[in-house]
């Protein structure tokens, strides 16, 4: 739980005519992540076309699919073997085939919709010029002594529209409106003057009439009857052909779909981890190291003596390469996404998963002390818990730790007389929990000094782990500054121990600053330079971290202060202003700070703790699997 699971470095052997059920035994096995084999003896790379075939098979199923619909996979048989390269590229061809047919048929029912689009169209249309009831062709004919158009303008420009073209002898009738616009037909004599800046400054639009509505109303409601007949019996046959060919192809499609299931492992492989020479090929991956015993069985079982299996612990020269595969119990995993947002622990570093989990919580619930607040969180988590997931019980969890503390501070919707404080009410008492707050942050911060000391230590950089500022030397500076502080404030466990605490501190960033002294490669100047600079900073930023945890006791007043201010506002208003200043005062203080608070809490889990020992660039352990197999 506090560390990646230790791994081993193995590397398969077998013939290359059996790599594909080898392939698909580690991704069954599904503890086997690939690794890159740098293995001069294995210069090939033998799954090359394997995978160029699967991806384009792989592509024309998805495609398919998308205009047949999905075929579910058959269960997986337990001794199911992987298709080999010639199987495979006969999936392929079968595939290529099908989706000709499928492209075809496509173009087919895509035509048939444009048609249907192009009849409703002309439908619309239809219904608007059928009232005219006179023969489109004749109104519209260009040689005719009369002027006619058709089009639509705004209802609200009508009036004055009419008005205008019967001074220049022309007739407007309005035969249709939709919404606004209404439909029109404007005619006059074809000599009586240029109209387009009359009907321009109207809002005129022209209608199109498509030929085939240029006739007699009785003409094309027969025609628009006939293609309507036509393209329907075009899509019956459409959809009937297609449930015919679905019927058909269903069968393989699902069985071919397995196939490329059982495929895939290998075409990963392809990309890394899979080298060869001849007839002999190799996998090179990281198992977790209580796994490598159960591969090596799952082996001998699958192909007796016909593979050779090797593994190792990983040296020290791949450590940066090796992936951390990390387990978490069920009530841990919600917080996981939150650690890998700032990162992926390197492999054999301390994982911050769980002290983020408790602290983080401790710090919400200290900062947001209230039974009642904390229990409207629970709620709300409680309820969008289908839509938000495993995410809900981080709500849920600090809901609860908000409902502790209030019992704490003996605090219920802001009510500070209604609870007896179990601990202490930061209204009455804000020097202690101003106190506390320190005394958290001395305490976390020593805790990530010592985590920080182990993973230069797991990682060798044993001198970094006992002389840097974040190492031991840094931590005996800080534990003596601290307690010469608090000697020098009166604090009696630390009384008369002033002398010998600043003298521990002495020691402590002395040798920070000799250690920076000898690992500074430059001149006499800018070494002296660099050493003062970075031996001060150690000081500024371990006392400056200290203080950033002053927030705790400063936000968990703030909810005091708050909630003051909105009694204050309520009882200054009658009955109703009063409970309706209430509930809206409290949603505020739920939603406002309560989202502050968690910001707050997640900043100080971030920048005052992994920051100081996490660097947050491991590679997450991603092993080979079967995909969409039952």
């Amino acid at each position: 739980m506090f560390r990646a699971q230790p791994m081993s470095r193995v590397t398969l052997y077998c013939l290359a005519s059996e790599v594909q059920d080898a392939a698909l035994l580690l991704a069954r096995h599904g503890l086997f992540g690939l690794a890159a084999d740098e293995n001069a003896s294995f210069p090939e790379s033998p799954g090359d076309e394997y995978r160029e075939i699967y991806l384009e098979a792989d592509s024309r199923l998805a495609k398919i699919s998308e205009l047949c619909g999905h075929h579910e996979i058959p269960p997986l048989p337990a001794a199911v073997i992987a298709p080999n390269l010639r199987e495979l590229k006969g999936i392929n061809n079968r595939l290529r085939e099908l989706w000709q047919k499928c492209s075809a048929c496509a173009d087919q029912g895509q035509k048939i919709e444009e048609d249907l689009r192009r009849l409703a169209a002309l439908r619309d249309t239809f219904e608007r010029l059928k009232s005219l009831d006179v023969d489109i062709s004749r109104l519209l004919k260009a040689d005719s002594l009369l002027d006619s158009r058709i089009g639509q303008v705004p209802k609200a420009n009508v009036k004055r529209l009419k008005e205008a073209l019967q001074l220049a002898g022309y007739m407007l009738t309005v035969f249709d409106q939709t919404g606004e616009q209404a439909f029109v037909v404007v005619a006059g004599p074809r000599s009586g003057g240029e109209l387009g800046g009359v009907l321009s400054q109207a809002g005129w639009r022209e209608l199109a009439i498509p030929q085939a509505l240029q006739t007699h109303p009785e003409i094309a409601g027969r025609y628009l009857e006939r293609e309507t007949a036509r393209l329907q019996g075009e899509e019956t046959h459409y959809c009937d052909l297609k449930v015919q060919s679905i019927g058909e192809q269903g069968d393989w499609l699902a069985q071919a779909r397995l196939l490329l299931a059982l495929a895939r492992p290998l075409a990963e492989t392809a990309l890394g981890g899979l080298r060869g020479k001849g007839q002999l090929v190799s996998v090179s991956g990281w198992v977790p190291r209580d796994e490598v015993a159960r591969l090596k069985q799952a082996l001998a079982e699958r192909f007796t003596s016909r593979y050779l299996i090797s593994s190792r612990e990983p040296d020290s020269s791949e450590r940066g390469r090796i992936p951390s595969f990390l387990k978490y119990p069920a009530w841990l995993r919600p917080f996981v996404p939150l650690v890998k947002s700032y990162g992926i622990p390197r492999y054999g570093e301390f994982d911050p998963t769980l002290l983020f989990a408790l602290a983080y919580l401790l710090l919400f619930g200290a900062m947001f002390g209230d039974v009642g607040h904390g229990g409207v969180i629970l709620v709300l988590a409680l309820l969008l818990y289908r839509k938000l997931g495993q995410v809900a019980w981080v709500g849920i969890a600090a809901g609860v730790a908000s409902m502790g503390f209030g019992l704490l501070y003996g605090s219920i919707f802001g009510y500070e007389d209604v609870l007896t404080p179990i601990w202490l009410s930061p209204l009455h008492d804000p020097i202690r929990i101003l106190t506390v707050a320190i005394l958290f942050g001395v305490g976390f911060i020593v805790f990530t000094l010592l985590a920080n000391i182990w993973n230069k230590l797991t990682a060798g950089h044993v001198a970094e782990a006992l002389f840097d500022s974040t190492g031991l030397a840094g931590l005996v500076f800080y534990l003596g500054a601290v307690a010469g502080l608090a000697a020098e404030a009166g604090m009696a466990t630390v009384s008369g121990l002033s002398a010998q605490a600043w003298n521990l501190a002495l020691v402590g960033i002395t040798t920070v600053a000799l250690y920076k002294w000898v690992e500074t490669r430059a001149s006499l100047g800018e070494r002296a330079l660099v050493t003062a600079i970075e031996t001060l900073e150690t000081g500024i930023n371990l006392f400056a971290n200290t203080l950033s945890f002053m927030r705790v006791a400063a936000f968990s007043l703030n909810h005091v202060a708050l909630a003051l201010a909105v009694f204050t506002i309520a009882n200054g208003l009658g009955t109703t202003g009063h409970w309706l200043t209430l509930f809206l005062g409290n949603v505020v203080i739920i939603v406002l700070e309560g989202g502050i608070v968690a910001i707050q809490a997640l900043r100080l889990m971030y920048y005052e703790g992994f920051s100081r020992f996490f660097s947050g660039d491991g590679t997450e352990f991603v092993p080979l699997k079967l995909v969409g197999v039952k």
